[in-house]
């Protein structure tokens, strides 16, 4: 009698779960972006969610809470409901700032559910037009020349755009100063007023200042030139082989949401990604949309912590 009655509390639950994600979502989505607004974290979070919006006949919420390499709007997330109305958009930095400060209130791994990756893109090495850098080979050689000279910029302790920096200077063993911001229309600013001398800068929140004339591009990050940035080499051609590194964005939510509800979430993310007018925004953007199952993105977020975690290592890096 008790098997039976656990069979059918089982297959009731079931079916609740079933109903409740089939209705998912009935009001308003909460999308918690974790930078700064006109980030790269920003844009690409904006345009996934207004086709969400649309799909879902819901409104999708985004409200930046930015700070601590996007560890304040992570943790806001990782206290949610875990309903499904509450999201966490965060870059590559997810896997990056477990390793960078000492005690976070969260565990990366076992307080969020991993739905859905959203894109990767180059970051590209940029200065003000009247730097004294004509390209990434000269920045290298005054580096090494005037140790600690150069101010280099990011977007905060634990950043895609921090990981980025520390990876070329393990590639070329140059000592720079790095300035954290919040994110990159800061930095942008200080670039432009000569308060900071270069920075990774996210391609599509680049993209408008280089095309304006307002920042010089020197580098892209990645193993390929960007279709939309052609004449702009990679780092690797630029004299740093085997130079390689991609931001990347992500969708999360709180520990224990129904598995049926992350599927859907999932599923619609694809739709949305691969939607024409979604897919040209964003290859315009210069990003490349990531499709993945939740399983799978588990999977590429544990293999990026561990490949993070080695990189903080011997960069020397100590946790804050």
């Amino acid at each position: 009698m008790k098997s039976m009655m656990r069979a059918a509390a089982a297959v009731l639950a079931a079916a609740s779960a079933h109903a409740f994600a089939q209705g998912y979502p009935s009001k308003p989505v909460h999308a918690i972006i974790s930078f700064t607004p006109g980030s790269s974290t920003d844009i690409v979070g904006r345009v996934v969610t207004q086709k969400l919006s649309e799909f879902w006949g819901q409104p999708v919420v985004a409200e930046n809470r930015a700070g601590a390499g996007g560890s304040i709007g992570t943790v806001a997330v990782a206290r949610a409901a875990p309903d499904g109305y509450t999201l966490l958009i965060d870059s590559s930095a997810h896997t990056i700032t477990p390793w960078i400060y000492a005690h976070l209130p969260y565990d990366t791994l076992k307080d969020f559910t991993d739905i859905a990756p959203l894109a990767g893109q180059p970051n590209v090495l940029v200065v003000a037009p009247n730097s004294r850098y004509q390209s990434l080979k000269d920045l290298i050689d005054y580096a090494k020349a005037n140790p600690g000279k150069v101010n280099f910029a990011s977007a905060g302790v634990g950043s895609g755009t921090h990981f980025n920096l520390e990876e070329l200077k393990l590639a070329t063993g140059i000592n720079v100063t790095h300035i954290p911001y919040k994110g990159t229309p800061e930095v942008v600013t200080n670039i432009m007023s000569g308060l900071v001398d270069c920075y990774w800068a996210p391609i599509s929140a680049g993209m408008s200042f280089i095309q304006q004339g307002k920042l010089r591009a020197l580098a892209v990050s990645g193993a390929k030139r960007s279709a939309e940035l052609p004449n702009v080499p990679t780092a690797a051609e630029a004299g740093v082989p085997g130079f390689d590194f991609t931001l990347w964005f992500g969708l999360w939510g709180p520990k224990g949401m129904p598995t049926e509800v992350v599927n859907k979430i999932n599923a619609d993310v694809r739709r949305a990604l691969e939607s024409p007018d979604v897919k040209d925004r964003l290859s315009k953007l210069g990003n490349d949309t990531m499709i993945m199952t939740p399983a799978e993105f588990s999977r590429f977020i544990r293999k990026e912590m561990q490949d993070n975690e080695r990189v903080v290592k011997a960069a020397g890096i100590k946790p804050q």
